[in-house]
């Protein structure tokens, strides 16, 4: 990306007596195609993604969701990068941010190395697994995102988003974890999406908004609205926003607003026929003698009358996806151990629950 100087040419032809004027090229029209990029081989995790993808295949017949899967055949490669924690407090701060520490507080910081599996994989398995959320989504509708705005609410990783944007998206997400914040925050992770042959005005783009929506006024007025779709998988859980049991703090999600805020906040940043979709994956609920497991209750946190007080139409509303999300998980590796051995309990520790709302 760095060129040489040419002071050895301008001298030369500085000595020159006579010289033509060098023809000038006309400024490019803005629909104009660009250069393509050089075609790299994929790297062993996009590789991952992609041999992913060929096994989900079967799983799905929409158009979304096969051009979703499609889009991991045009995943970049990425560079390493190191990201800083702090051990007192666990937050993360990319190199930049860092930067600007108090030297004290930075010479306390952890270096924490993120290779290309963790850019794309993060620490909350496969990316493809938002397939499945895509399928419910163009059964109900939604055929294309191309030129659409699509939200996804605790975004957790940005392949998906990518993949989105790759197809004309305009994809949002949004998150509370200073992790995201720190690991995606090179210039290239965010802004316009190529899609190649195609003319930059129908690119789609990736965004990242990191704080809390919609309590936070300005990251509510980040993320803005007209959304098509909005996304939320494994985080609308009922048990990390309204536990039945008592639960540890780190464990949980604090909305921030009331119930009736949050739900007109969404309804308002969805275009008219737009969807909000909650898809949810869990494990079996811990007894009665052990500590609460949050993250096992995967039923919305919001009743059919919340939803329809704040003016949605109700579609579907805790439905069991049990076999599909066990399939799609054989698919993906997940009813083997790290070792590769078959879990003898994979049929009873995996469940899946979804809720898909309209604004009408």
């Amino acid at each position: 990306m760095r060129h040489l100087s040419g002071l050895a040419l301008l001298a030369l032809l500085a000595a020159c007596a006579v010289q033509s004027p060098a023809p000038v090229a006309p400024p490019a029209s803005p629909d104009s195609p660009r250069p393509e990029p050089v075609v790299q081989a994929p790297s062993a995790a996009v590789k991952r993604l992609q041999a992913e993808s060929r096994a989900l295949q079967p799983l799905v017949s929409t158009r979304l969701a096969n051009d979703f899967l499609a889009e991991t055949r045009n995943l970049p490669n990425r560079e390493p990068r190191t990201i800083f924690q702090d051990p007192r407090t666990s937050q993360y701060y990319s190199k930049a941010e860092s930067a600007k520490l108090a030297p004290e507080v930075a010479s306390t910081l952890r270096a924490v190395m993120m290779d290309e599996e963790r850019y794309y994989f993060t620490k909350y398995g496969s990316p493809l697994a938002y397939a499945r959320a895509l399928e419910l989504a163009g059964e109900n509708g939604i055929e294309s995102l191309a030129g659409k705005r699509v939200l996804d609410f605790g975004y957790g990783a940005v392949a998906h988003l990518r993949l989105l944007a790759q197809k004309g998206a305009h994809a949002v997400g949004v998150d509370v974890d200073t992790y995201l914040r720190a690991l995606y925050s090179e210039p290239d992770d965010e802004g316009p999406v190529r899609r190649r042959g195609v003319r930059e005005a129908e690119w789609g783009s990736v965004t990242l908004v990191h704080g809390r929506y919609p309590a936070d006024a300005q990251v509510a007025k980040e993320v803005g609205g007209g959304y098509a779709l909005i996304l939320s998988k494994n985080t609308l859980k009922r048990g990390y926003i309204k536990p039945s049991r008592p639960a540890e703090e780190r464990h949980l999600i604090r909305l921030g607003v009331s119930d009736e805020v949050f739900l007109k906040s969404v309804f308002d940043d969805l275009k008219p026929g737009g969807m909000l979709l909650i898809y949810n994956l869990a494990p079996a609920q811990a007894p009665a003698n052990k500590p609460y497991l949050p993250w096992a209750d995967a039923r919305s946190p919001f009743t059919k009358k919340q939803f329809e007080t704040a003016g949605f139409k109700v579609v579907a509303l805790d439905v069991n996806d049990d076999n599909y999300a066990r399939e799609m998980g054989r698919r993906l590796g997940w009813d083997k151990t790290a070792k590769g051995e078959v879990r003898p309990d994979y049929e009873k520790d995996l469940f899946a629950l979804y809720t898909l709302v309209v604004k009408p």
